[in-house]
């Protein structure tokens, strides 16, 4: 060991064991701070010590607080030791920038410890070449399962599901499955369910782990065996998919081909993942960030931003023009230019505080044919109620403030079309966008605000215009 090095021993020894997470829940500095110098210093032994025993979540939470340099130097330093799992728990970009940084061959090696799931979660963001040469280097019965799950669409419960599975046929006694799981050597880490199928791999039940337990060792297993009512294609979107669990409270489920055949097992901890990477894609459509991530280059964060808001200069252009149809009306009267920004500002949160529910309402499957007229009179009623009362206390602040009742009445009357309009429009329009095939979540943005300000730019200006003879 070399001199500059003999200060650093002292971070090698037992395991650092206490939380890692600071009040606020980033990673402590002091635990950072240690990662960092053994990573930067070359002690392997020390950093091994500092993240053993850490949970795959709290590994990724770790890597996505160092800079690139040093997380790609961690992955590296610790080799075999590094769990391969953790990736599956950070951006995208970092993933991606982790593995092009190690060599095919270590990827494969690394993956052949992992479920499935997580190893097609990782293969899945790769080129075709990298993903055909580090399956040529598992074993055959793995390289099949994983290139059987890659086969299946982007986002699909083909892609989410654990190939890992324990089927038994139905002929089968409690005691011959009980003797099996325990000297199999094959079995998923974990499972609440064992499948039960026919020669031909067909889908014929299930029978709970607890049952097992309950049912002496001689009875056979098609007794005891349930019918799987909530099978789900290989085929379905994710999203369908876990709408599935949520309605009926699913802790697993079969994953069937086209032919009724077992070829995988949904689990409850995939399906979390696929309901908060849904809500947070929504969220983030509706702002018209697309799938950024925070890890994302400067580059890549301007492409993505950049088609939005070019669309919404054109519609603050058109917005614009409804305004210039008015400019001799303003003219004559210097305070509707003051008062036009807050009719339509409104109109706007209004428009998308109801877009918000029923984007998020179509997505949980909570509007449909049955009751989307009564959805659609709610929010009639709520609109028209807000804006009388907002009419109400903005007509007498206008008319205190430019000393005109007329114009207090105007700016009431137009905050009342104006709100109507905005309920009706942040409801129609992503019911419309559905009907029509187009992610509600990705463009009501857009044409709700459009409507809200040339609706209200259009009914202050042009209710000012006639009452005053303008």
């Amino acid at each position: 060991m070399t001199e500059t090095q003999t200060p650093h021993t002292e971070l090698a020894g037992e395991p650092f064991s206490a939380e890692i997470y600071s009040d606020d829940g980033s990673v402590r500095a002091d635990f950072l701070d240690r990662v960092v110098a053994s990573v930067q210093h070359g002690d392997v032994e020390a950093l091994a010590s500092s993240v053993a025993g850490l949970h795959e979540s709290e590994l990724g939470d770790l890597i996505e607080a160092l800079d690139a340099e040093d997380r790609r130097s961690l992955v590296i330093q610790l080799g075999d030791r590094f769990d391969f799992s953790s990736l599956t728990e950070v951006d995208e970009a970092i993933r991606m920038d982790i593995i092009e940084a190690l060599p095919n061959e270590q990827v494969a090696h690394a993956l052949k410890a992992l479920d499935s799931d997580d190893a097609v979660y990782i293969l899945e963001d790769l080129a075709e070449k990298d993903q055909a040469e580090i399956l040529a280097k598992l074993p055959f019965t793995e390289r099949i399962r994983l290139r059987r799950s890659l086969d299946y669409p982007e986002e699909s419960a083909g892609r989410r599901m654990q190939t890992e599975f324990v089927a038994v046929p139905p002929y089968w006694s409690v005691g011959q499955t009980i003797d099996y799981l325990r000297d199999s050597e094959d079995l998923p880490h974990s499972f609440s369910q064992i499948f039960v199928i026919d020669p031909t791999f067909h889908l014929v039940g299930a029978v709970d782990l607890d049952q097992i337990l309950r049912t002496p060792r001689p009875v056979k297993i098609e007794e005891i065996m349930h019918e799987t009512r909530h099978a789900i294609p290989a085929e379905m979107d994710q999203e369908e998919a876990a709408l599935i669990f949520e309605q009926y409270d699913l802790l697993s489920a079969a994953v069937v081909d086209e032919n009724e055949r077992l070829v995988g097992v949904l689990t409850i901890d995939d399906v979390v993942d696929v309901i908060q990477a849904e809500a947070e894609e929504d969220l983030k459509r509706l702002g018209g960030v697309g799938d950024e991530e925070l890890s994302d280059s400067v580059i890549e964060t301007t492409r993505s931003r950049f088609t939005w808001l070019l669309i919404n200069l054109a519609t603050a252009i058109l917005a614009s023009v409804v305004i210039g149809l008015f400019d001799a009306t303003i003219t004559e009267m210097v305070a509707l230019a003051v008062l036009m920004p807050i009719v339509a500002s409104m109109g706007g949160n209004a428009g998308t505080q109801t877009m918000t529910v029923a984007v998020r309402a179509l997505a949980t499957r909570d509007i449909d044919i049955y009751n989307a007229s009564r959805i659609v009179r709610r929010e009639l009623t709520v609109g028209f109620i807000n804006g009388v009362i907002f009419a109400a206390v903005m007509g007498l602040v206008a008319a205190l403030w430019f000393s005109s009742l007329s114009l207090g009445i105007v700016i009431g009357l137009a905050m009342i079309v104006n709100m109507v309009c905005a309920a009706l429009a942040g409801i129609l329009i992503p019911l419309l966008l559905d009907r029509i095939g187009i992610d509600p979540a990705i463009a009501s943005s857009v044409f709700v605000t459009t409507v809200t300000d040339i609706v209200g730019f259009f009914a202050f200006l042009g209710l000012a215009g006639w009452w005053f003879g303008i």
